[in-house]
């Protein structure tokens, strides 16, 4: 949750998971947002070791896609085991 954290790292990573399975380029993603490309390689890599983003090269360009896999879990948790019980 630290990694979602910053408004910047949340924003990324709500567009990374409107663009569904297939993600974004880097230069998408700063397009888009208007972050530099050295400021979004740090947030990218905070949202990477919190496992919730993966980098992956694709000829000269990186493309950077939601892991689902945790967000599902991450999900269930929060609505299942975490807040067992409230109304």
């Amino acid at each position: 949750m630290a990694a979602l954290g910053h408004t910047a790292r949340l924003d990324i990573f709500r567009r990374l998971v409107v663009a569904g399975p297939g993600g974004l380029t880097v230069g998408e993603i700063s397009d888009a947002t208007g972050i530099p490309l050295s400021t979004l390689f740090h947030h990218l890599s905070h949202l990477e070791r919190a496992d919730l983003v993966e980098k992956r090269r694709q000829g000269r360009e990186t493309h950077c896609v939601p892991n689902f896999t945790v967000i599902r879990n991450l999900s269930s948790f929060l609505l299942e085991d975490c807040c067992r019980g409230a109304a």
